[in-house]
């Protein structure tokens, strides 16, 4: 073992909550090769302000709400600085998340605090996990594939429901149960495999008792954005379960969307470097090839379920819409699949879009110069960006507007 991998099996592995189910999710993952690993505290107005005591202000909010995660499990009276670690991944590029990690850790050693910031990258083929990185990697993504379902499932329920806080409690017990598959330990692929099938059919009938009222469809809206900001609640001050108070149903942007462009442009690296025939291709194609049969194999107990919300093909898909107004040979990132996944949205009968984003977000910044010009070419097709910071505003009548305007454009494509 290298000294990595015996640090974090002697500590308490803490997953920030980029969303809830995907971290339960990601936990049980670590869980399963015997990492001690659990969500880091739920984020609030307190953790937010434990990172404002070490920033300048120039940080953008998912590093300050992800550093205050981390905080927060520093005033548990348990907590032990040798025995922590906390996970956080890391970029190269423009944007400020590859800063994420050394002032994180810089941040703990003026606290004098020996806690273990791990940030596992396949620059070194994931060494740091030791022996059980490829078993660790198959159950993460599997992980990033259910909780997508999972979300989905909740979100186009939760609008038609009749009993109110049923779904909400469904989707939790269903997380549980599907927590426990990603979590055992000392099982073949095809035995979680396995596992996870029975789970996600017991989810799915689950979802399925839910009396839901439908006689009028409310309208849809798709859900983009910067990645971390539109998955956590407190990040967006709970704009979703607002925009459902204000009549509608949102369809959000998954994580498994980013892992596949991710894959794409690594493929389009090695074609760029003159390695289209090597062993790095080949790796690279196996991998998606794996990638994309656990995916279609649990996708494939969802289809009359999500008839209507049907998600892109190939990643591809998505870029190609959004090659008119922002071409991936020239933008890369979240602001190309934003873009594009804006346009898939509309195609699918979406009646608006809200792009989620930090405050002074690069991403949301050129998209937002973007927009207006995808809206005229959609007939109108509203498309609002909505920043945050951190502070608690009233959003209701920007929403209210934002409804009233995506309610319009829906009759009218009916009158079409």
């Amino acid at each position: 073992m290298n000294q990595t991998e015996i640090n974090i099996r002697d500590r308490k592995l803490y997953i920030p909550r980029m969303s809830y189910e995907g971290a339960r999710c990601m936990a049980a993952a670590f869980q399963s090769i015997g990492i001690d690993a659990c969500v880091a505290p739920e984020d609030d107005a307190h953790s937010y302000e434990l990172a404002r005591r070490y920033l300048s202000g120039d940080e953008c909010l998912p590093e300050a709400v992800t550093l205050g995660g981390f905080l927060k499990v520093t005033e548990q009276p348990d907590y032990d600085p040798s025995r922590t670690a906390f996970l956080l991944a890391t970029s190269n590029g423009p944007c400020r998340f590859g800063h994420y990690l050394p002032l994180a850790k810089k941040i703990f050693q003026q606290r004098g605090e020996d806690v273990l910031i791990f940030a596992p990258t396949s620059a070194n083929g994931y060494k740091d996990i030791g022996k059980n990185a490829q078993e660790l990697i198959r159950t993460a993504w599997r992980a990033v594939i259910v909780s997508d379902i999972l979300r989905k499932l909740l979100l186009k329920t939760r609008p038609y429901e009749k009993q109110p806080g049923l779904t909400d409690r469904i989707f939790q017990t269903s997380l549980d149960r599907v927590c426990q598959a990603l979590a055992l330990q000392g099982i073949s692929h095809e035995q979680r495999m396995q596992e996870l099938i029975i789970a996600m059919t017991a989810m799915r009938d689950a979802f399925r008792t839910i009396k839901v009222d439908k006689s009028q469809r409310k309208p849809l809206i798709g859900i983009v954005g910067e990645i971390f900001c539109r998955l956590n609640d407190f990040s967006n001050s709970y704009l979703l379960r607002l925009i459902e108070k204000c009549g509608g149903e949102t369809w959000m942007s998954d994580v498994a969307e980013w892992v596949w462009y991710t894959s794409d442009e690594e493929e389009r690296n090695l074609i760029r470097k003159n390695k289209r025939f090597s062993l790095s291709m080949v790796s690279c194609k196996v991998r998606q090839r794996i990638m994309h049969h656990d995916e279609q194999r649990i996708l494939s107990l969802f289809r009359e379920d999500f008839k209507g919300y049907a998600e892109p093909h190939h990643i591809t898909e998505v870029l190609d819409l959004s090659r008119p107004y922002l071409p991936r040979e020239g933008a890369h990132g979240e602001m190309v699949i934003s873009v594009g996944k804006a346009i898939w949205f509309q195609k699918q009968g979406a009646a608006g879009v809200v792009d989620i984003s930090p405050f002074t977000c690069m991403n949301g910044i050129v998209c937002e110069t973007v927009y207006p010009r995808v809206s005229k070419d959609l007939g109108g097709f509203p498309i609002r960006v909505f920043y945050f910071d951190g502070l608690q505003t009233d959003f209701e009548s920007d929403v209210e507007i934002f409804m009233e305007l995506a309610l319009n454009y829906q009759k009218n494509k009916m009158q079409q």
